[in-house]
């Protein structure tokens, strides 16, 4: 099976050169994920809980366009620019 790329419509996507996921015969491999609305800009600024939403969502749309579910998800990792916040975070992981 060749590889299937799934793009989120990021403005980012095309000049940094990468796909927000791609599938590989049984696998959904995700990119890092930033919390980016629509037109570009940060989501939710200084929300870091709905900043993770908005990024699982993201992701969530990218798993299921590539024909899985978040159930399906064996790993994640979250990366916070303030360590104290992880709680806010960590609700949705």
């Amino acid at each position: 099976m060749a590889h299937r790329k799934i793009s989120s419509g990021s403005p980012f996507e095309k000049p940094i050169g990468f796909s927000r996921a791609v599938r590989t015969a049984n696998r959904i491999l995700v990119s890092g994920t930033a919390p980016i609305a629509k037109d570009g800009s940060a989501a939710f600024p200084g929300d870091v809980y709905l900043q993770t939403r908005h990024c699982l969502q993201i992701i969530e749309r990218a798993i299921t366009e590539a024909g899985g579910q978040l159930k399906d998800v064996v790993r994640t990792r979250v990366y916070l620019t303030d360590g104290d916040t992880w709680k806010e975070a960590g609700i949705h992981a």
